[in-house]
């Protein structure tokens, strides 16, 4: 069913207008989705008082503008029902570089003792971590979505919080406070070799039930 014949469906319906559109289920989830976006977005306004390197400050403030315009469609046609007055946003990283790989030498690490302990490393660790978890809520949410609207608004995040993380994640990979082990070559080999596409027409058996009447 598209938005033209949902639409219909809600004017030859007079209880089911745009804004009721929505199934109980959906109402939960919604609140959850809005109500964690605003958790994000007051969190990175809290860590910006900690940001010591420009370079983060900078992904802090691009990613919170972007996390704050997504908010306001989404809280729009949620409670609308309808098309949101902007469309949904597209996230660019600025500048991709490739990750590195390998470990180097680093002090174990523990818990802050004091406020003052406080570092870029730390901030960047919980802004992806933040990220990366509202990614999943509006994956999980979205399929549950009756309202054609603002399922569309909140699938179409997924890949920008996805892009999101990813920048987080290649700033401190640069500066070693994420790094990437690598498997040897051998393993590697045996790993990338383990699957392999399928060949031909599957031969599906027969379904034997009867139709239903």
């Amino acid at each position: 069913m598209n938005e033209n014949q949902m639409q219909f469906r809600n004017e030859a319906n007079p209880g089911l207008t745009p804004h009721m559109n929505h199934g109980g289920h959906e109402m939960f989830d919604m609140h959850e989705v809005l109500s964690c976006a605003i958790n994000v977005l007051d969190q990175y306004m809290i860590f910006r008082t900690f940001v010591q390197d420009t370079e983060l400050l900078d992904i802090l403030d691009r990613q919170y503008n972007f996390m704050l315009s997504q908010y306001n469609v989404t809280a729009e046609c949620f409670s609308t029902g309808q098309k949101p007055g902007q469309e949904t946003g597209t996230y660019m990283i600025p500048d991709m570089v490739p990750p590195i790989y390998g470990l180097k030498p680093a002090a174990p690490k523990k818990p802050n003792q004091s406020l003052a302990d406080v570092k870029d490393a730390g901030i960047s660790g919980h802004m992806l971590g933040l990220i990366k978890t509202h990614a999943s809520l509006l994956a999980m949410a979205a399929p549950e979505i009756t309202n054609p609207t603002v399922r569309r608004v909140v699938a179409a995040q997924v890949q920008h919080f996805i892009e999101m993380a990813y920048e987080i994640f290649m700033y401190q990979n640069k500066n070693a406070y994420y790094q990437v082990p690598q498997l040897n070559a051998n393993d590697t080999q045996q790993m990338l070799k383990a699957y392999v596409p399928a060949t031909g027409a599957p031969q599906m058996p027969t379904n034997n039930k009867p139709p239903l009447h």
